[in-house]
């Protein structure tokens, strides 16, 4: 068995593990943690516990200490220098006139290393960029390009919802979307409906997907032949959240039934062109 303490640097970020070393740390505890970009601050999401030693991602970095008052006032004064550091690259980058925009930058807990966070249409040729601002701001500076997701996520917002964006408020990690899915919810295929700030479909699409799948599979097809109170009737129509079907009757007219009360016909397939 091993011990290992979950950390999230950023509200709805990916969780990153450690070994607690032996440090006494409870939910919400700030720690001082070393990673690839240095030392950094986190915040414990997951308390210490005993996981398979086959289940710990190796190698596991130890907490090198439960954050101290000085260790939080440092990243409260770095982010004035994030800032002004933003401000330092949006002239360059305008001096070097690159197609690129800028999103936020990073300074890992003791001031060594910068990552700056960009997007752009293409690949960028930035190599210039990074020699003039880390000879500015005397640091060692990386340059990341991130994609139309992850800038919602870093600059945040609402959505059509009005809420906070679901990446920005819980979603630690981006689950892939299909159109698929939205045909699955019978939604309108519109992009401008069914898509969030970034253009991307919305993340959504995923929460109630498998409800709707495994509800459906249960629903007559449309165009099928079923039997009901009323008699003999065609499927127009269904509502798997309410479990009704709408059918039209002999008589032409439409109406709403609940599926107890529905019999799908033996041998009776829908009508060409109206699976689904």
């Amino acid at each position: 068995m091993a011990e290992i303490v979950g950390v999230r640097f950023k509200r709805a970020g990916k969780v990153y593990y450690f070994d607690p070393a032996g440090i006494d740390l409870e939910g919400n505890d700030y720690v001082v943690v070393k990673t690839s970009r240095g030392l950094e601050l986190g915040r414990v999401v997951i308390s210490p516990k005993q996981v398979l030693t086959s289940e710990v991602p190796t190698p596991l970095k130890r907490v090198v200490r439960k954050a101290e008052p000085e260790d939080i006032k440092r990243a409260q004064e770095l982010e004035d220098k994030e800032r002004e550091a933003l401000v330092e690259c949006g002239q360059l980058i305008t001096k070097l006139e690159l197609p690129m925009k800028l999103i936020s930058a990073e300074y890992n807990l003791d001031g060594s290393r910068l990552t700056i966070f960009f997007s752009a249409a293409e690949r960028v040729d930035f190599r210039e960029l990074v020699r003039e601002l880390a000879s500015r701001l005397k640091t060692r500076v990386e340059l990341r390009q991130i994609g139309p997701r992850d800038e919602a996520k870093l600059i945040g917002g609402f959505g059509r919802c009005g809420r906070l964006f679901c990446c920005t408020s819980f979603l630690s990690e981006f689950t892939p979307v299909a159109i698929k899915m939205a045909k699955e919810q019978d939604l309108p295929l519109n992009p401008m409906k069914i898509s969030g700030v970034c253009g991307r479909l919305l993340c959504c699409l995923v929460y109630e997907n498998e409800q709707y799948r495994a509800r459906k599979e249960k629903m007559p097809k449309k165009g099928q032949q079923v039997s009901t109170p009323m008699g003999i009737a065609s499927v127009v129509g269904s509502n798997p959240l309410k479990e009704t079907v709408s059918v039209e009757l002999e008589s032409q007219a439409i109406v709403e039934l609940p599926l107890s009360e529905i019999t799908i016909d033996e041998g009776s397939s829908p009508a060409p062109g109206e699976e689904g």
